[in-house]
């Protein structure tokens, strides 16, 4: 019998189509001493990288420079593709969307070292994301995640581990590896890329693509992603959309530039506002079901909590207040400190002490 790090093992070999050959090279300029990539135009706005993993895998990463930009958008791919086949859309969606873009390939995908793998693919975008740290002095305020497909695992991956991240684009994204061949809707301990349990840690706005007439990764992923997420944007369901044809649709590129206009305006002083309203807890009505029921918040003294009785006139003691217990008393408001219980013996405000 399979073990479960074997079956997602085998999972991960039906997962990842990385395209042989690859469609690009990379090599170091003799002239310059720079790397740079064979089989795509040369651009002096293009920086290709060459970036370690934790994992000890080398990763190519293209980074197209626009000094208009003001944010920074990290993309991951889809399967079956590699940045060769991809330079082409990232130049439009760098000038179209006017932002810096760096788009890398997972290991095992195009000129990267490695076998890929999802362990191997969230190395690779923590590897990148570093990079753009320390080598361009980008912050996480600073960055859009984009996930395409398969990426959507990798970017939300690393979106729930950063708590100041401008924004979240999922692209036809996937709930699950197993989701994607089975209906189910339970999560396996060897299913892969459990974006359904990431999405809800997700502390940034998150604008959901997917196209309606999906046939590889059904509709029904997007819908459920945005309706999962803590803070949804305005999604984009384009009609008669497939799985790999949403950037030929007007809409895509229009949405998406609303998005990011969006992005760019929200200043970090409303950002940290939002940080602290999700993390401040809410505040819920509690009600008790009694001879006499009433409603109370978490501002009344009468929280149910059980304690040893202390009470001198009747061997009750309230949990909350520390003179009575709350099993033992009547819910209903004090004339003179207005607490919300009283003892069942002896009538007593369980607050004051005063007689009801």
């Amino acid at each position: 019998m399979l073990s479960g790090c074997s079956v997602s093992s085998l999972a991960a070999r039906f997962a990842f189509f990385p395209p042989e050959p690859a469609t690009y090279a990379v090599r170091k300029d003799e002239a310059t001493g720079r790397l740079v990539a064979s089989g795509v135009p040369r651009d002096n706005a293009l920086d290709v990288l060459l970036v370690d993993t934790r994992r000890g895998n080398k990763v190519v990463a293209f980074y197209f420079r626009n000094p208009c930009a003001r944010l920074t958008l990290l993309y991951s791919h889809g399967n079956a593709a590699d940045l060769g086949q991809l330079y082409d859309l990232f130049v439009q969606l760098k000038v179209n969307l006017k932002v810096n873009l760096m788009g890398y390939d997972y290991s095992g995908y195009g000129a990267s070292t490695g076998k890929p793998s999802e362990e191997n693919t969230y190395a690779d975008i923590e590897a990148v994301y570093q990079c753009l740290e320390t080598e361009y002095g980008i912050s996480q305020e600073d960055i859009i995640l984009y996930g395409q497909s398969v990426g959507s695992g990798p970017t939300l991956h690393l979106a729930s581990r950063l708590p100041r991240l401008r924004g979240v684009v999922l692209h036809s994204a996937i709930l699950s590896g197993l989701r994607v061949v089975c209906h189910v809707n339970f999560t396996f301990c060897f299913d892969i890329y459990k974006n359904v349990k990431k999405i809800k840690k997700v502390k940034c706005p998150v604008l959901v693509i997917h196209g309606t007439d999906d046939d590889v990764v059904n509709w029904s992923h997007g819908k459920e992603l945005w309706k999962l997420a803590r803070e949804p944007y305005d999604p984009l369901w384009i009609k008669g959309g497939g799985h790999c044809n949403l950037e030929l649709y007007p809409d895509f590129i229009r949405h998406l530039s609303r998005f990011i206009r969006e992005m760019e305006t929200m200043t970090t002083k409303i950002r940290l506002k939002k940080i602290r309203q999700s993390l401040q807890p809410r505040k819920k009505a509690h009600r008790v079901n009694t001879t006499t029921t009433t409603t109370f918040t978490t501002n009344c003294c009468c929280r149910i909590r059980v304690r040893k009785p202390t009470c001198p006139s009747c061997n009750f003691s309230c949990g909350c207040c520390g003179l009575r217990n709350c099993f033992s008393f009547r819910f209903f408001r004090c004339f003179s400190c207005g607490s919300c219980c009283s003892c069942r013996s002896c009538f007593k405000c369980c607050c004051c002490g005063d007689a009801r």
